[in-house]
């Protein structure tokens, strides 16, 4: 099973994530990494920049209205994820439990939707899972 971990934080997080020095948060993370790449359940994982180089596209509308950052409330931002694959929940939490992160962080853990979470006969269910095959044997070489 995959799960994505979701890294937010509150404003006190933020907070205390600035008074870190940077050299101390990328080492932490690099160990919790790659302690998951040797336990071969990383599959991928990526920090964002800050909110405010970034934009929200709003469907309310009847045509689509950009919005630059900052947006929302500090509590709801996305900061960064994981995404692991393990063989179970309680897995996923152990490793989410590991995470570097301190007071005023949390992670959103979420199960990622897997072929066989959707209706076989579809038709674009049918074609997603042969873009996904060509795309795998395009990445193969």
């Amino acid at each position: 099973m995959k799960y994505m971990l979701i890294m937010r934080a509150d404003d006190s997080g933020v907070e205390a994530y600035q008074e870190i020095p940077f050299e101390q948060i990328i080492e932490a993370m690099g160990k919790y990494n790659e302690a998951m790449m040797k336990a071969g359940v990383l599959l991928a994982g990526e920090g964002l920049t800050d909110a405010a180089e970034g934009f929200v596209v709003d469907f309310s509308a009847e045509a689509p209205l950009v919005t630059d950052g900052p947006y929302g409330e500090t509590k709801e931002l996305f900061n960064g994820f994981w995404i692991i694959e393990v063989s179970s929940r309680e897995e996923a939490a152990e490793w989410a439990k590991r995470a570097p992160l301190g007071p005023g962080a949390f992670l959103e853990v979420r199960r990622v939707t897997e072929m066989s979470d959707f209706p076989e006969d579809n038709e674009w269910i049918q074609k997603e899972e042969g873009w996904r095959e060509e795309q795998a044997q395009r990445a193969q070489g």
